[in-house]
């Protein structure tokens, strides 16, 4: 049950995708309250539905019957132009394979969500070197991706992702496409985020380890979600 503390509710929520005639039923009543400053692992089998609902919470998609709440605010209820523009002030966004722009340097990736935003350069500067400070790659301001490890490229995603200050962080997989020693470095830092700066986190894995290092951890199978 939603409590004074909660950040998203998830109330009833389905969602179905229809392909000719046939019905996709990929989430089915699906109920979570998730309080600030949680940690969050979603855990399931492949297809189970983990990204349909990292995309519910983060407002990339809409369900099709329920409520999903964020702050108090009815996301699915919001036009396309308002949940764009809730999405880029609240939700920063951690994907598997980094999502970099090749022939941007690290500085200029992670300022790109900020260049939507009325901050000067000089603001916009602060605020970078800020977030890269905080991933430990304030040396590496002007290294294009392909001059990063993969440790380092996600790095740089995670900078993009807490550089406008977000009160929520999702994350797909953010360990899947990395070695043992760099995935621990991730999962260091996304702790970091969490314990030090309250981030709210809500990530899907398929790692045991990864979704060791969460406060909790729900599983998704056949659309249906069960505390673990």
């Amino acid at each position: 049950m939603p409590s004074s503390n909660t950040l998203i509710a998830i109330e009833q929520v389905s969602k179905h995708y229809k392909r000719d005639a046939l019905v996709i039923r990929v989430l089915e009543g699906i109920d979570l309250a998730i309080d600030r400053g949680d940690f969050l692992a979603l855990m399931g089998p492949s297809g189970s539905g983990k990204t349909t609902l990292l995309n519910l919470i983060a407002g990339i998609d809409r369900p099709t019957s329920g409520r999903v709440v964020v702050e108090g605010k009815e996301i699915s209820k919001l036009s396309d132009a308002a949940l764009t523009r809730w999405r880029s002030q609240n939700v920063g966004f951690i994907f598997q394979l980094y999502n970099l722009i090749p022939v941007l340097t690290a500085f200029e990736n992670v300022e790109l969500p900020l260049l939507l935003t009325k901050l000067s350069r000089k603001q916009r500067k602060e605020h970078v070197m800020t977030a890269l400070s905080l991933v430990g790659l304030a040396d590496r301001i002007g290294h294009y991706p392909r001059q990063l490890s993969g440790g380092q490229e996600q790095r740089v995603a995670i900078a993009r992702a807490i550089v406008s200050d977000p009160s929520l962080l999702v994350a797909d997989e953010p360990t899947g496409d990395l070695d043992a020693k760099s995935a621990q470095e991730i999962l260091d830092l996304l702790g970091k985020l969490n314990t030090e700066l309250k981030k709210t986190i809500v990530m899907v894995t398929h790692d045991p380890h990864a979704a060791q290092r969460a406060n909790r951890t729900m599983h998704l199978d056949k659309g249906v979600l069960t505390r673990n």
